[in-house]
């Protein structure tokens, strides 16, 4: 109970500043001083968290030093109301594990994952109040759960709170929910150990902590000063029992563009320090040289005059990156069939295809009708009032919304067979950078491997390839790997945990081979099917079926596939083992949650375990998709080994934010904390997803 009147006194100075904030002219709506990332990431003092909240979008990349911890985090504010915290810690005064000779100098690293959320936002007269979860999926080092309110009054922003596990372990106040139930008086357990399963029975539990503190913005607008209290004693922790000579911690936090540098002073005894790059999501942009779009004049061409094709093709291709596949005309419409080349978003597109056929279009023609094509089959068609686009082109309107004057649409199938178009044969090429990356292994804390994937193959109509992929590695550290996971027990089939035998075999290896076929079978239903080597690890047949309609929120399909382990030894030979795997396949875009994607992928993995996948994405306004997944199936964590379930974090990119020009196509960063044998789905070659994507546009 030391220094408990302390508290109370700076909870009092808090609930004291709080009216005459309400009482001062508007001062409630100031904005509150600028938030900073706390030691172990999310928005927070030093040691301790509070319930404010970065802009909506804001990406943290964090450092922090504080002595016996070495910290790495990430922060997303996925939504105005949620903040995710993934973060690594490395323990330096731990080694990797309780064997030297396998450790050797690597120190102990941890992975934690935070949530917080808003559950009240500031008013006059009301703390903005955030409930959080720290450490709550990992081996618990942090573990611990929290209540904080802040309030702030012009420069100053003040911070109450209460924390229950690591936050909590001073113990300088009674948990209010063991006057509940007795069960809340003892928190079970210790460190969790293999980590990954979340410990719902320790929520609330043990001893509780009162904490707080003072944020003040200085008039030199860079330099934000703290005061911190902190409810932790320094007694439970994992790096063991540290010196707390006062619990009173102080710091400072200087912005420079996007970088933030601050120094703290902890525990009376200790300095530490932190970098952290800051960058919104939203507003992520690059500056793009483009041609000027066609003026819209108003002009319309006499029905008797001849349109120049040559020039019409040459603007559709030069000005609007659109490849033409068929191009006629009707009594009163212009009927366009082709594919886009580079723009992915759809209203600029369609605003510089229009530009150019309206640049030569009769005036009889009210309509234009523009069916495009991804993955040579139609995808979605889009009727143009050409009225209604003159108006908004030229500003005629008060509110001009390009958007309204289209309509997008199934393509009509019978408009379809009146146009000829012919396959699309021959061989191709292609080539993509790969990047793979791990952390925490015990020869490296970070390993990556890095090249390109070099693909290529014929195409004998537009529903039948085959298709090759080769993998060469040019960048690696891979060749550190001295440990391989084939040693230890597995109560599962060794799906995925050869992973180091696979990557380290060659610096060219066969990715894949394989004979396709798709076709829109019924309007909104796509089907494909698949023969060969699949993926890195297996080789076999598949089929797939997707209902999609134009811009439904809603999709579902179905894969069913029979595969063979691919050997490790060499690019062509198999392992013995061999298993039947597919899912019902379900994609949600829900109105409650703003562009977002929900994909449940329900049935049998590659492990013959039955669940279910499900994976979340959040886009943001640039394009780059933020997502996590995780795999719930029959099988035990005892059975699943370390980590307790799959689960995995990823980064989409488009690639447009790194291009001068406007681009399409995107690149992923995943994180998987560790990869076992339960729940890993086949990697197929296609998805119809991916192939449909303009019907119902996500990522794009």
């Amino acid at each position: 109970m030391q220094n408990i009147s302390s508290v109370f006194k700076l909870s009092a100075l808090a609930i004291l500043c709080m009216p005459g904030a309400a009482l001062a002219d508007d001062t409630w709506q100031q904005a509150p001083a600028r938030v900073s990332q706390a030691i172990h990431g999310g928005v927070g003092l030093l040691q301790t968290p509070t319930s404010r909240m970065a802009a909506d979008g804001d990406l943290s990349l964090n450092y922090t030093d504080n002595e016996e911890y070495r910290l790495w985090s990430v922060s997303i504010q996925l939504f105005p109301w949620m903040e995710a915290t993934a973060r690594y810690t490395d323990v330096r005064n731990r080694l990797y594990s309780d064997s030297a000779s396998f450790s050797g100098d690597q120190t102990y690293k941890d992975k934690g994952i935070d949530v917080k959320f808003r559950l009240l936002q500031e008013s006059r007269y009301l703390p903005e109040v955030s409930l959080g979860f720290k450490d709550f999926g990992g081996t618990g080092l942090f573990e611990s759960e929290f209540l904080a309110l802040s309030k702030h009054y012009g420069n100053l922003d003040f911070h109450l709170g209460m924390g229950w596990g690591y936050l909590g372990t001073a113990g300088n106040i009674t948990n209010p929910f063991c006057e509940v139930r007795d069960s809340f008086c003892n928190r079970p357990g210790g460190f969790s150990g293999s980590g990954g399963k979340i410990d719902y029975q320790r929520f609330f539990k043990g001893s509780a902590s009162v904490f707080g503190g003072i944020t003040y913005q200085t008039p030199w607008q860079p330099l934000v000063l703290k005061l911190e209290y902190e409810g932790n004693d320094y007694t439970e922790d994992f790096a063991g029992v540290l010196a707390q000579d006062s619990r009173w911690n102080i710091g400072a936090a200087y912005q420079w563009d996007d970088f933030t540098f601050d120094v703290n002073y902890q525990r009376g005894n200790t300095l530490g320090f932190g970098v952290h790059y800051r960058l919104n999501m939203h507003e992520a942009s690059q500056i793009k040289i483009t041609p000027a779009k066609l003026p819209v004049t108003g002009v319309k061409i006499d029905s008797s005059a001849n349109i120049n094709f040559n020039q019409l093709t040459h603007n559709l291709y030069y000005n609007a990156a659109f490849l033409p596949k068929s191009i006629r005309m009707t009594k009163d419409e212009f009927i366009l069939h082709g594919q886009s080349l580079n723009y992915r978003d759809d209203v600029e597109l369609t605003d510089r295809v229009a530009r150019v056929i309206i640049a030569q279009l009769p005036e009889n023609i009210k309509t234009i009708r523009l069916v495009e094509y991804a993955s040579h089959m139609p995808q979605v068609e889009k009727l143009i009032n050409v009225q209604d686009f003159i108006d908004v082109a030229q500003n005629n309107l008060f509110q001009p919304d390009l958007r309204s004057t289209y309509v997008r649409q199934q393509p009509d199938a019978a408009a379809l067979e009146l146009v000829n178009l012919t396959d699309d044969r021959g061989f191709y090429t292609g080539s993509e950078i790969f990047w793979v990356q791990s952390f925490g292994n015990p020869e490296k804390f970070y390993m990556y491997q890095g090249g390109l994937f070099l693909g290529g193959g014929y195409r004998f109509n537009n529903q039948f390839s085959m298709n090759a992929t080769a993998k060469l590695t040019v960048l690696e550290n891979f060749d550190s790997f001295n440990f391989k996971v084939d040693a230890q027990e597995s109560a599962l089939p060794r799906v995925r945990t050869y992973v180091r035998e696979y990557v380290t075999r060659s610096k060219l290896s066969v990715e894949n081979i394989y004979g396709h076929w798709q076709q829109e079978i019924a309007p909104s239903v796509f089907a494909q099917a698949y023969a060969g080597y699949l993926e890195t690890m297996f080789a076999g047949a598949g089929a797939e079926f997707l209902y999609r309609p134009v811009d439904s929120t809603l999709a579902f399909g179905v894969d069913l596939n029979y595969v063979k382990q691919r050997s490790y030894e060499n690019d062509f030979g198999f392992l013995d083992y061999k298993t039947v795997t597919g899912h019902v396949n379900v994609y949600w875009q829900p109105e409650f949650l703003k562009d977002t994607l929900l994909t449940f992928n329900i049935g049998q993995f590659l492990a013959k375990d039955k669940g279910v996948n499900v994976d979340f994405a959040k886009r943001f306004d640039s394009g780059i998709v933020v997502g996590a997944y995780a795999a719930i199936t029959d099988v035990s964590s005892e059975e699943y080994g370390e980590g307790s379930f799959t689960k995995g974090f990823y980064i989409s990119l488009p690639f447009d934010l790194f291009s001068i020009s406007p681009a399409k196509g995107r690149g992923r960063i995943p994180w998987v904390p560790i990869g076992r044998d339960g729940g890993q789905p086949l990697n197929r070659p296609i998805k119809l997803i991916d192939r449909t994507e303009s019907r119902s546009p996500f990522y794009d």
